[in-house]
């Protein structure tokens, strides 16, 4: 395993602050909506890193550790839609105006890369102890896959989230945004402002996909510096993925579906990981971009029916007059 060598650890993590760093230093040091083509651009920049961090890999450390890499990082980044998907529906349902949709992400980055780095460590740390875990891992993905394949989608309702619910008690906030603040003092209280509510909002959705994604990873290696390194890398292109597909997401209807099945493969490979019938991790990786294309390509073939609503007459009248049809 990598996780002997600390220069790495060290080095890697230098590298991602001192991106971070340029991210919110430099190119939105000032607020700014973030148009199409900056989040393309942001979006291939961070998927080169990634390529080229994954080559030096592949040649310092051999083909199987390059090979567990991009296998990893082709699942975060595929199961990490869902983030986008959630993202989109907060920012619509608290009417974030776009101009502060970047700095709420930067810092919903930077939570769940801390997050996650702690839940790394404590699963490589119970599949070291309790080699039999990675059953419960394997069984927990397979019932996560199907609840995704069959759940119909439901309304999102943050005002109904308990933290949310207990932050209010804890700390009043206001009523509308104060620019891009997160809290304010008036009347010499200390204030949140709804920006702050929706950061929350952002950091439980990305630990509730982390209790996913992470045991996921764990069947394609056991390698913490594997498993972090993917996911990081994973993380840090989200925000421009985001703005990239956030005006196409509801072209992708089968995506999710296709989540599913692919938590539910993971699932069945780390629940053989240790028999006779072990996948190879290449089969994986095949199998794993076969099903994330078929369920593109779907969504792209079979677009989503959109309602059209019946024009007025007596027996459908115009929303909100009340009447009736008269019989």
């Amino acid at each position: 395993m990598i996780i002997d060598q600390i220069w790495l650890w060290i080095g890697f993590n230098v590298f991602v602050l001192a991106m971070l760093a340029l991210d919110l230093g430099v190119f939105h040091k000032k607020c700014h909506v973030v148009t199409f083509r900056e989040s393309i651009t942001w979006t291939a920049v961070w998927v080169a890193l990634a390529m080229v961090f994954n080559a030096w890999l592949w040649k310092t450390y051999g083909s199987e550790k390059g090979l567990e890499f991009f296998t990893g990082y082709v699942i975060e980044k595929s199961l990490s839609v869902d983030n986008v998907f959630v993202w989109a529906m907060l920012f619509a349902y608290f009417a974030v105006p776009p101009l502060y949709q970047h700095k709420i992400l930067f810092w919903g980055v930077v939570g769940a890369l801390i997050m996650r780095a702690g839940m790394i460590f404590l699963g490589a740390a119970l599949i070291t102890k309790f080699a039999w875990i990675i059953y419960i891992f394997g069984a927990f993905l397979i019932l996560t896959g199907l609840k995704m394949i069959l759940k119909k989608e439901e309304e999102i309702h943050p005002e109904n989230n308990p933290v949310v619910r207990w932050f209010k008690r804890f700390m009043p906030v206001t009523q509308d945004f104060r620019g891009e603040k997160f809290f304010v003092v008036e009347n010499s209280v200390r204030m949140a402002t709804p920006l702050f509510v929706v950061l929350i909002l952002v950091e439980i959705t990305d630990l509730i996909f982390a209790v996913d994604s992470i045991p996921a990873i764990f069947a394609v290696t056991k390698d913490p510096f594997i498993v972090y390194t993917s996911n990081v890398f994973a993380i840090l292109g989200l925000r421009s993925l985001f703005f990239a597909l956030s005006g196409v997401m509801d072209k992708f209807h089968y995506l999710k579906i296709g989540l599913g099945v692919v938590l539910t493969f993971v699932g069945v490979k780390m629940i053989l990981a240790h028999t006779d019938y072990k996948i190879d991790t290449v089969v994986s990786l095949g199998v794993i971009v076969a099903i994330l294309t078929a369920s593109v390509v779907a969504s792209l073939l079979r677009p989503k029916a959109i309602a059209v609503p019946l024009p007025p007459s007596p027996e459908n009248p115009p929303a909100g007059t009340g009447s009736a049809p008269v019989k």
